[in-house]
């Protein structure tokens, strides 16, 4: 009896020991460390798994050192046994806070609340999916050197080992689109063609990627739905990503009108519009003939916003105000279906009518207004023109 409340106290000792050197430890770090963001980490995140380890392993020791008078006795090899299990959990346990808290530490110099963000949301990615799979790693490693303890399990070690191709190639068939979205989401991570907080278009749907995993994205629908979607989705189907390389993207307005429709008119129109609005970003303001048959006139206003939210609400208010311009100041442009009739001789009035051919000159380029070219008139627009210049183009 005196044996076991030995070790007991030794035991206890040993935990109050470790518990005291870690509480010191860690106030010296939260002391010396507040103006390093890793210290202050450390000392938020890696404080309690510190804590259990060094209790368990001090625990661990005594119970070794001071159950000698019990060796070869089974309740000694089972507590022993246990402590290991309980050493392993907790070391891994400790190594996970650390590796967090070092990402951690990492995104914090990332910021994702600013305009230009791009650089920021991919390095978020990226490290978002190495904490999981750093995670995934420990937790299996882990297990297996858990399980190695129990000599049952190295036992049938050797046999495990001599039917590893087979197994390795049943395992493979059975798990090859988990792999598969595994390794898709990977690349996704590593090669920059999807970032959390991309804006979207997937299957007809416009949304924000909000959550990237393994195995899945979780894409946010701009009505608060959530379309979710495996990782491998990205990697063998074609989507839109609108802001890959900046968050500024263009929008179009279209507008079936009346070939009476005063272009010029309706153009200065949309430059007022746009600029007594904040939606607008100042790049891009342009309203062009797009198409003239059917017996209408097609415009498209082209309007550019610093995001797709912006975006989305700049092109509503143009439709809404120019339509409403349309109807109460220039109604003759509204869309209309003309009859004409003649005589039983299928004679026509204007045609006994001489036309008036007014003495009009040709407007050259340089003299076109810079609200009605897409591809050039602007510094925005001699960008857009050297990026889509096509081969023939730019040979001298």
């Amino acid at each position: 009896m005196q044996s076991y409340l030995e070790t007991t106290v030794a035991a206890l000792a040993a935990a109050a020991v470790a518990l005291f050197l870690v509480e010191v430890i860690h106030r010296l770090t939260r002391r010396f460390g507040r103006r390093s963001l890793l210290m202050t980490e450390l000392t938020d995140h890696a404080h309690r798994p510190f804590q259990v380890a060094a209790t368990v392993l001090a625990v661990q020791f005594a119970a070794r050192f001071t159950t000698g008078y019990a060796v070869g006795q089974s309740w000694r090899r089972l507590l022993l046994h246990l402590l290991v299990l309980c050493v392993i959990a907790s070391t891994a346990w400790l190594v996970a806070a650390l590796l967090i808290v070092v990402e951690d530490t990492a995104l914090a110099r990332f910021r994702v609340d600013v305009p230009n963000n791009r650089h920021a949301r991919r390095v978020r990615t990226q490290v978002v999916m190495l904490r999981r799979l750093t995670i995934a790693v420990i937790v299996i490693l882990t297990v297996g050197v858990m399980l190695m303890t129990f000599p049952s399990v190295r036992g049938i070690g050797a046999g495990v080992l001599t039917s590893a191709g087979v197994v390795g190639v049943v395992a493979a068939l059975a798990a090859q689109s988990l792999l598969g979205n595994v390794f898709a989401g990977l690349q996704l991570a590593f090669s920059d063609a999807v970032r959390l907080d991309d804006v979207v278009v997937v299957e007809g749907e416009w949304g924000r990627v909000e959550e990237l995993t393994l195995s899945y994205v979780v894409v946010q629908i701009w009505d608060d739905r959530r379309l979710i979607l495996p990782t491998s989705y990205f990697t063998s189907k074609p989507f839109q990503n609108w802001t890959r390389t900046e968050a500024a993207v263009l929008g179009t307005a279209e507008f079936d009108v009346d070939w009476a429709v005063p272009v010029q008119t309706m153009r200065e129109e949309l430059r007022r519009l746009v600029e007594g609005t904040e939606l607008w970003d100042g790049r891009v303001c342009v309203l062009q003939v797009t198409d003239a048959t059917g017996g209408v006139v097609k415009l498209r206003a082209l309007v550019s916003a610093a995001d797709a939210g912006s975006l989305w609400d700049l092109r509503c208010l143009v439709r809404e105000h120019l339509v409403a311009w349309i109807r109460d100041n220039r109604p003759t442009a509204m869309p209309r279906v003309r009859t004409e009739l003649g005589d039983a001789n299928s004679n026509l009035a204007w045609q006994w009518v001489q036309p008036r051919r007014p003495q009009t000159r040709r407007l050259s380029d340089t003299e076109a207004p810079d609200d009605a070219r897409v591809f050039g008139g602007s510094d925005d627009g001699d960008a857009r023109s050297e990026a889509f210049v096509g081969p023939e183009e730019s040979r001298p």
